[in-house]
């Protein structure tokens, strides 16, 4: 089942909160660009404490090697935005 539950963040900081007092989430999908600390640090910081959440990067500066980047930096997957919800669909699936 597809979005039993949301929970929204604004910061990067938050997510690792959020993923830390929330051990049982399954999908993780990181904005890039947030306050405070960014997704790559905050996707890094998940990973020490979190290794099996699924985790795809967004952003809407679908540049050369942003793909690449959310991968090193331990995300799963990357889309850019505008998202597509079919696409999107296709990769929570």
């Amino acid at each position: 089942m597809v979005g039993r539950e949301i929970l929204n963040v604004r910061t990067g900081i938050e997510a690792i909160e959020t993923c830390q007092n929330n051990p049982d989430i399954d999908l993780v999908l990181m904005d890039i660009l947030m306050p405070e600390m960014g997704g790559y640090e905050a996707t890094r910081k998940i990973r020490e404490f979190h290794k099996e959440v699924v985790i795809i990067a967004q952003t809407a500066f679908a540049l050369s090697g942003d793909s690449e980047k959310a991968i090193a930096s331990g995300c799963n997957d990357y889309v850019s935005k505008p998202i597509i919800k079919a696409e999107l669909h296709a990769l929570i699936q």
